[in-house]
């Protein structure tokens, strides 16, 4: 009897031991995003010189830093566009957020050359290169938008476990405040934004908030924003254990013009129903636009999808109505540093 016994809990011992090991495995499997501490943050404001929440903001922290350290971490809060910011104006020669490609940071400089240009290429050395080892590890970029987006968060690469899990952090710091996430990834949909010079590019989009107005309300949101995301910073430095987690985002998919007549200007305007509705459902039959004789422009298509960055004030000369979105989930694996 008690050899069988012992027998028995041998063997129970070794099923036990077996058990042990694959969760051992299981938490030590490549499903574990391992990404090295960070320690190179900034602050962008005043990409866009009229959008005052973040210019305000970053000024500010210039000069009182103490909210945004974090303890291993350098935080840089900075001014992209000094002159634009001066003149409260979205930019001077051209827009600051779509000249970070390849092309405009490496081109020869000459007297003609954009200010925006010029910038960009400044703000490359200073916080890039980009795309390279020794570019900042995230950068916040801090926009307002005129469009009713309420505290949007806007991710670059649908496969980036770092700023997805920040982005699902921020969503739950913050809750029950809405926070959208818009996924700006798409094939021939380029922006090349002022952030993208950093290893994880995070834009913080809150609105709606007139151009050249600031808003109280407006920017404590960001600034509840941009703390949490140095919160989540500390502790992802700290060595806490980010679990897999999946969140809803909402894709870009397509750029929607104003009608317009054979002289390209514009003859129906955001119909009343639309205006506001920011990350509601769009479907087949509902109102687009409105023209000056009271035609109303129907959405026709099948699909139904989610406009953001409705009747935004700075998209008029970019030809853009609003931008349809379609809602998708992003899956970040267990990550820690």
């Amino acid at each position: 009897f008690c050899l069988k016994t012992h027998i028995l809990l041998h063997h129970y011992s070794l099923f036990c031991f077996q058990q042990f090991l694959k969760l051992l495995n299981s938490m030590t499997s490549s499903t574990v995003v391992h990404r090295p501490p960070v320690r190179k943050v900034a602050i962008f404001g005043g990409t866009h010189g009229n959008e005052l929440s973040g210019i305000y903001l970053v000024k500010y922290w210039q000069e009182h830093g103490a909210e945004i350290q974090r303890t291993g971490v350098e935080v840089k809060p900075f001014i992209c566009n000094p002159r634009a910011v001066k003149k409260c104006t979205r930019y001077i020669d051209c827009d600051l957020n779509r000249v970070f490609d390849l092309d405009s940071l490496g081109r020869t400089v000459v007297e003609d050359t954009p200010y925006e240009v010029r910038r960009a290429q400044e703000i490359n050395r200073i916080f890039g290169p980009k795309g390279s080892d020794d570019a900042f590890d995230l950068i916040f970029d801090l926009h307002n938008t005129t469009s009713n987006m309420g505290c949007t968060l806007i991710l670059e690469n649908s496969r980036d476990d770092f700023t997805i899990q920040m982005s699902h952090y921020i969503k739950n710091a913050l809750a029950p405040e809405p926070v959208p996430i818009l996924l700006i990834e798409h094939p021939t949909l380029k922006y090349a934004t002022t952030r993208s010079v950093a290893k994880h590019p995070v834009g913080v989009e809150v609105g709606p908030q007139p151009q050249g107005v600031i808003r109280a309300d407006i920017l404590e949101k960001m600034r509840k924003m941009v703390k949490h995301g140095l919160d989540f910073v500390q502790l992802f430095n700290k060595g806490r254990q980010f679990p897999p987690c999946t969140t809803e985002v909402y894709k870009i998919m397509e750029k929607v013009d104003y009608p317009r007549n054979k002289n390209d200007e514009v003859i129906a305007i955001i119909h009343p129903k639309l205006q506001d509705q920011d990350w509601q459902p769009l479907n087949k039959g509902d109102p687009l636009f409105l023209t000056l004789d009271g035609e109303v422009i129907e959405y026709k298509e099948d699909s139904t999808v989610y406009p953001a960055f409705i009747n935004e004030a700075a998209y008029y000369e970019k030809k853009h109505a609003f931008v349809k979105t379609v809602k998708v989930k992003l899956t970040a694996e267990l990550l820690r540093s």
